[in-house]
């Protein structure tokens, strides 16, 4: 394999915000390119950050930037795992890219993203607090001037788009009435069952990123291009990451809506979210999927939940998340660690196997890179990536924008309320459109 080190900069800002923008942009201009918010973890438990009046979600109080833009001139694209074992760690390799949701569908990816896609990128850009690594094969220097010069236009009003939904409601009720069936009879415990709006329009995806993530700010958005394939997301949920030898996974399953007019109901509807039977049960279920999927690839003893039913406030609901972590085993690769636990439980559901079959049967139109996962590896082969939710997808040859929305089934659940939870949690994008 072919390389040359990066030449790396280091610059002070005066205006990180600004300079976030001007990120932004400067990356558009590849063909290829990646912009990752990755939240940095509090240390304080839950009680005493649930008190706080902040907005933020717990436990996620600052995040840091990292975009990638360009692809290496000594590394071609793989979507080949085993290539991407051979470059994780390797010299100084970035890596970027994702994974689409896995199962077999009769319909391709509508925005032909692919099943899997990594590149080693040419330029990387880290922003941290007030400061801007820059990663090159270029001069960063001249990055940073060129960053600098980047004309950030204002935020203009997003052309009309008549979202339709590819399932009816009453399709959709009677779908879930036949996965209640499959429930019942012992086939599932729960699935997570997904159903789709899709639109005819012309958009500037950067427009439409800035007002979603304007909308709804969380810890885990990104904007990624790959050529004509358009991902605009506003994800609150981690997938997995790896710091040294851990491995975290922070399952989201439990959602309540915000009363961001009124404190004290805002606060009874998130004690009702952690006092629910039900969404405890879709929770711990998950999470158990969760354990069992990391105990394959960790040392034995120790996978643990760090953090079970934890209640977190996002802009438009209250989320329940659960934290699992554990020691990975030594030697284990990335493509083990990904083949052990993706598809992510908190998208799948409990017998993962069983649950892709009916989801494949049940769900109308292929998933693509809804449900899968965007994220990085550094070069010392520490790796995050996100659950791809709360977002819009554009294949710019086509001119079609997409969105998903799903909810976890269990024995407990109502079609109508499980419906109505789907809108809620599609409130954000739908609002984009609103005016």
């Amino acid at each position: 394999m072919i390389s040359k080190p990066f030449s790396s900069a280091r610059f002070v800002l005066t205006d990180p915000q600004q300079t976030q923008a001007q990120m932004l942009y400067w990356t558009n201009q590849y063909s290829i390119c990646s912009f990752l918010e990755t939240a940095v973890a509090h240390d304080l438990d839950s009680s005493s950050v649930s008190d706080r009046a902040s907005d933020l979600p717990l436990h996620f109080t600052s995040t840091n930037m990292v975009a990638a833009a360009g692809i290496s001139p000594f590394h071609a694209p793989t979507s080949d795992l085993s290539v991407l074992d051979q470059w994780v760690g390797a010299q100084e390799n970035w890596i970027f890219g994702h994974l689409g949701f896995p199962h077999p569908q009769v319909a391709p990816d509508p925005e032909a993203f692919g099943p899997a896609f990594f590149y080693v990128p040419e330029t990387v850009l880290e922003l941290q607090g007030n400061v801007l690594h820059v990663h090159s094969y270029q001069d960063p220097h001249l990055i940073w001037a060129a960053i600098q010069e980047t004309v950030v236009p204002p935020l203009q009003d997003l052309p009309q788009a008549n979202f339709q939904p590819l399932m009816s409601r009453e399709e959709y009720l009677l779908r879930l009435e036949k996965i209640l069936d499959h429930i019942h009879r012992g086939d599932c415990y729960e699935i997570n069952f997904c159903q789709y709006f899709q639109a005819l329009a012309k958009v500037d995806t950067l427009q439409v990123y800035r007002h979603l993530v304007n909308a709804s700010p969380n810890p885990f958005s990104a904007y990624y291009k790959k050529e004509n394939a358009y991902l605009c997301c506003a994800s609150p949920e981690r997938f997995l990451q790896k710091k040294g030898d851990t491995l975290f996974s922070q399952p989201i399953k439990g959602t309540a809506p915000r009363d961001l007019n009124n404190a004290t109901q805002d606060q009874v509807l998130q004690k009702a979210l952690g006092e629910s039977a039900k969404e405890k049960r879709e929770n711990v279920m998950v999470v158990d999927l969760v354990r069992n999927d990391m105990s394959r690839v960790c040392q034995p003893g120790s996978v643990e939940v760090s953090e079970l039913f934890g209640l977190y406030r996002f802009p438009q609901v209250h989320q329940m998340i659960s934290t699992i972590q554990g020691k990975v085993l030594a030697g284990v690769l990335p493509s083990q660690i990904f083949g052990a636990c993706f598809p992510m439980g908190s998208m799948t559901g409990a017998p993962k196997a069983k649950v892709l079959d009916l989801i494949a049967t049940y769900e109308n139109a292929p998933r693509g890179l809804y449900s899968g996962a965007v994220g990085y590896f550094t070069p010392s082969g520490d790796f995050d990536f996100n659950v791809v939710i709360r977002s819009l997808f554009y294949n710019a040859e086509t001119q079609t924008l997409r969105y998903g929305v799903g909810s976890g089934i269990t024995a407990a659940s109502s079609p109508p309320s499980e419906y109505e939870e789907c809108l809620l949690k599609a409130a954000a994008i739908r609002a984009l459109w609103a005016h």
